[in-house]
């Protein structure tokens, strides 16, 4: 028969689900957890602790239960005493008059369960703030500010170098932490100057490059496509290219190689740009000078790789 969980067993497995919800929780938020440990342990963990709640439940349903009437019940019965206590006797303890059943049994004493926690209510709280303190003291992610200079300024050369590559001359960009904005051509997430050597990037487009190209790490599909983009974007720009549209459909082409360059894999990059061009439509909705035209396509007039059956 299976037999029901003690009380410490429970308390064990509540702090313990408690500490894998709060590790579920900080895999989610916290960048550094998430590349150290593969998504599957928190998820594994608390697996394992739902499974032990359900054994405990099964052993607590199959477990014998007193049964309840009229009182006294026979729970009260069986722990205060029976058919002796129907003539109890008077006797004088401690210069008290105590009655007691005629009959005094010998019982093993009962063995008394801890008594309940004052701060057990308090668990889930706790656990909350050390939490919170891991995400926002311990380990906080500030993205492109956390860098420190030197890393910053690495990040700067590499993707003024690629930058380069593309314009076809020596270009400078930078990371606009400040809301710099001055003589240049305005773009949601980048902006530089047409036919210069100039460009600046988002706080949020140059961490991401910094982490893919420095730190290795391909990030969200999405966010590393949207970065590539924008880079190639405002490369063509330093190129000379005005056309807003253009410009689109050929960043969306040499982010390609530029992705590749970056650390990502051939397939990898083309899916991402392949995205970015199926997506353009949608974006431009609301600034149709971006919508890239007919003949952003293979073998358009706009292919810049015409014998390529690849697009981008």
């Amino acid at each position: 028969m299976l037999t029901p969980m003690s009380g410490s067993h429970l308390l064990t497995a509540r702090r313990l689900r408690l500490a894998a919800v709060a590790l579920l929780l900080a895999w989610f938020f916290v960048g550094e957890l998430r590349r150290a440990v593969p998504i599957w342990i928190p998820f594994l963990v608390l697996a394992a602790l739902e499974l032990n709640f359900l054994v405990a439940g099964l052993r607590e349903r199959g477990a014998p239960r007193r049964a309840r009437g009229r009182p006294p019940q026979a729970g009260d019965i069986e722990d205060f005493g029976g058919e002796e206590w129907l003539e109890p006797v008077l006797v004088e303890v401690a210069g008290h008059d105590v009655w007691v059943p005629a009959e005094v049994e010998e019982r093993p004493p009962r063995e008394e369960e801890p008594p309940p926690r004052r701060f057990a209510r308090y668990e889930g709280v706790a656990v909350l703030a050390v939490l919170a303190v891991v995400l926002f003291v311990l380990l906080p992610d500030r993205g492109w500010r956390g860098l420190d200079e030197a890393a910053q300024a690495r990040t700067e050369a590499l993707l003024s170098a690629e930058a380069g590559r593309i314009a076809g001359h020596a270009v400078s960009v930078r990371c606009d932490a400040e809301g710099e904005a001055v003589g240049v051509v305005q773009h949601a997430d980048g902006i530089a100057e047409v036919g210069g050597t100039n460009a600046l990037l988002t706080p949020a487009i140059c961490f991401r490059l910094h982490r893919l190209a420095i730190d290795g790490d391909e990030g969200s599909f999405a966010q590393t496509a949207r970065a590539i983009a924008v880079l190639a974007h405002e490369a063509w720009h330093l190129r000379g290219e005005r056309d807003e549209g253009v410009v689109n459909c050929y960043a969306f082409q040499s982010g390609v190689e530029l992705g590749q360059r970056l650390g990502l894999s051939e397939g990898t990059a083309a899916r991402m740009m392949r995205q970015q061009l199926a997506e353009n439509a949608t974006f431009a909705r609301q600034a149709p000078e971006y919508l890239v035209p007919a003949e952003c396509r293979n073998g358009g007039r706009l292919d810049l790789n015409p014998s390529s059956e690849r697009f981008p």
